[in-house]
């Protein structure tokens, strides 16, 4: 399930912004990763109404997929429309990004142990996102015309549908998970995820989810922009050189359980805040020379900025939260991170390409040193809130 769920994603989310900009949509890269937050934001409506009330996890799960698939299907014939193009987007979004915390539901429902087993469980969605970008570069490249980039063609959103129909499918034979709050009233609280809130709620609580939508603004740079910033690099492959991240992401999640114990929440969820910081200056200082080893490093950061902050977010909300608001936790946490955050993030970080590209074809390689330097200092002044101000002591 995991390996399939995220193999989805990274199928599409690692290509988009080079397939949009070699079909004459260059300043609206930005759009694809607005449309993901704004369905993240309408993600708790599925679970906290239908998933956690009305049908067993998996089937919701499993309906989601196939109706994803169908709209990913649709997409690329609409290139012709950015509108329409951008819109269709949306709708598979709004059908994928409910199973993010429909995933985690269905594996925290297997378990006694959360902070041991979840990254032994979790890492193979890293694998899945890996195997995407790697079958991206090295075995859709066999399809596309000799110096075409499989990234610039269809090709890896039609790998997307064709992965999520199959986890369609798929879901069904996946162990039952209950609705945990059946017949239990109906209401926007609970829907929202506010009644998860209020009994959830303490200052370092709310710390933390200031922190984690804060910290999404310098996310959404290195998800939209990352994928030109190699290209204009003189990167080749750029699928699978962004998978150097998920195979760090892979290794740090299973030394997870290990940290844990050394670190804490609050000290695990720092580290990956300081890791954002020195990626972008890792970013900046290449830039001008276009220097491998630094880029490379960089992406490399990417198991601890995501397994540290996110990962261990994940676990944080689900230690705190009842049986019965466990969905609605974690329907939350996407709300405040890959909803508000992102949409926030995706579109600050639009602005700000754009407002560096002007009427130019690319950004300079200087530029792009001007350009990191932005969500560096960003993640820096984050990561000085949350050491300040978050003090909960939990192991």
């Amino acid at each position: 399930m995991m390996f399939l769920e995220f193999f989805v994603w990274g199928a599409w989310y690692s290509a988009i912004a080079v397939f949009m900009a070699s079909n004459g949509m260059k300043n609206l890269t930005h759009w694809p990763f607005t449309m993901n937050a704004v369905a993240a934001i309408v993600a708790p409506f599925f679970v906290g109404l239908i998933a956690d009330r009305y049908f067993a996890t998996q089937k919701v799960f499993g309906t989601l997929h196939l109706l994803g698939g169908l709209f990913m299907l649709i997409t690329p014939s609409l290139t012709q429309s950015p509108s329409l193009f951008i819109l269709s987007l949306l709708a598979y979004n709004i059908c994928y990004m409910p199973t993010l915390s429909l995933a985690n539901t269905l594996a925290f429902h297997q378990m006694a142990s959360q902070e041991k087993e979840f990254p032994a469980i979790r890492v193979f969605g890293t694998i899945g996102w890996i195997a995407a970008g790697l079958m991206i570069s090295f075995v859709l490249v066999g399809f596309v015309k000799e110096n075409v980039a499989p990234e610039s063609t269809a090709l890896p959103l039609y790998l997307a549908a064709g992965a999520s129909i199959l986890l369609g499918f798929y879901s069904f034979i996946l162990p039952h998970t209950p609705p945990p709050a059946a017949g239990k009233k109906v209401n926007i609280r609970s829907i929202m995820g506010i009644d998860a809130f209020n009994r959830l709620g303490s200052r370092s609580f709310y710390v933390f989810l200031v922190s984690s939508m804060l910290i999404c603004i310098p996310l959404a740079v290195y998800y939209n922009y990352t994928q030109l910033y190699l290209e204009n690099s003189g990167f080749k492959n750029i699928a699978a050189t962004q998978t150097i991240g998920q195979a760090s992401e892979m290794i740090f999640m299973l030394l997870m359980p290990l940290f844990f114990r050394r670190l804490g929440v609050k000290w695990m969820l720092a580290v990956g805040m300081l890791a954002w910081l020195i990626r972008y200056g890792l970013f900046a200082t290449a830039a001008p020379d276009s220097v491998t080893w630094m880029i490379i490093a960089g992406i490399a950061l990417h198991g601890i900025c995501y397994d540290f902050f996110f990962v261990t977010g994940q676990i944080y909300m689900d230690k705190k939260a009842s049986v019965e608001i466990r969905a609605q936790a974690q329907g939350l946490m996407i709300l405040i991170t890959y909803g508000v955050g992102m949409l926030i993030g995706a579109q600050i970080a639009g602005l700000l390409y754009n407002s560096f590209l002007g009427d130019s074809a690319t950004l300079s390689l200087a530029e792009w040193q001007n350009f990191w330097w932005i969500p560096a200092a960003f993640a820096g002044g984050v990561l000085l809130f949350f050491v300040s101000a978050f003090n909960e002591k939990i192991k």
